[in-house]
């Protein structure tokens, strides 16, 4: 995890500072789609619910078919509870989004529901890969590296869960929190945590 001093923006010990021109850039972000780019944690849970399951038992950031089978489901009937028509993005986010230059998104999702937002929504990532692209299992930052031609160095990895973490862990880039999910700013996580989509535009290096 980055881990800013007063100069910097995000949130250490529950302190927030804004975003100064010392910021690190990078020459490309790669995003995580649900609660970090999209307000879909309702609609994500709203799909187990419907599917029999209670809410205490639904947690994030866990790769869908993991989750599934955790909670006894089926990968094809939680995709067909999903509703891929609903789903907006987080206020500021699309307008940020046509701004960004090199990006990609890694994400946990189902690939029905990831390519039908994605074209409903007009986003278009130099790289998108969903769950079916780690043969299910949780995603990795490795691939999307490779086909874009960075290094880790590069690059920032933008997400809210834990296990986005761990996927900027794995291969040694910068993680930054979406901090504009209000979930990830009442868990205030150690590091660089942004409090608005805007601010995603003083990390891309131009």
């Amino acid at each position: 995890l980055v881990r800013p001093s007063r100069q910097g923006a995000g949130v250490h010990r529950g302190i927030v500072w804004p975003m100064s021109g010392s910021t690190r850039t990078y020459d490309a972000l790669i995003f995580d789609f649900d609660g970090t780019l999209v307000d879909s944690d309702e609609e994500l849970v709203r799909a187990f619910v419907v599917l029999g399951v209670d809410r205490s038992e639904i947690t994030f950031g866990h790769a869908i078919a993991v989750e599934v089978e955790r909670l006894g489901l089926s990968l094809d009937g939680y995709a067909d509870a999903y509703r891929e028509d609903v789903v907006q993005p987080f206020p500021g986010v699309a307008e940020v989004v046509q701004e960004l230059g090199r990006w990609a998104l890694c994400s946990n999702k189902h690939p029905r529901s990831g390519i039908a937002e994605l074209a409903r929504l007009g986003w278009d990532p130099e790289v998108a890969v969903f769950s079916d692209h780690f043969d299910w299992a949780h995603k990795r930052l490795e691939p999307v590296l490779e086909m874009m031609g960075l290094r880790a160095d590069q690059v920032a990895m933008v997400g809210d869960s834990g296990g986005d973490a761990k996927c900027a862990a794995e291969v040694g880039c910068d993680m930054v929190w979406a901090g504009w999910n209000p979930r990830v700013a009442a868990a205030a996580p150690e590091g660089l945590v942004l409090q608005r989509p805007e601010e995603l535009l003083d990390l891309v290096r131009r």
